[in-house]
């Protein structure tokens, strides 16, 4: 396994967060990652996780009916 020197110190991974599973939620990931060959879990976690939270951002975005309500952008 080759690592890359990361070019923008700003993008290094340097916080580190915990995720603990039950049992049955550990097997359906193991079967998951099994069945599609996954073998780096931190990025596969690291983009479901990001993906939804960029998902529910833009569908949450203030848009020109919901103008009075609060949101994520208001101060």
């Amino acid at each position: 396994m080759i690592r890359r020197k990361v070019k923008d110190k700003k993008l290094k991974r340097t916080n580190r967060h915990t995720i603990m599973f039950n049992n049955r939620e550990l097997d359906v990931l193991n079967a998951y990652c099994a069945k599609y060959k996954i073998r780096n879990r931190s990025k596969f976690m690291r983009e479901a996780i990001i993906t939804t939270v960029l998902k529910k951002l833009d569908d949450d975005y203030p848009t020109l009916w919901n103008i009075g309500e609060h949101n994520l952008f208001s101060k």
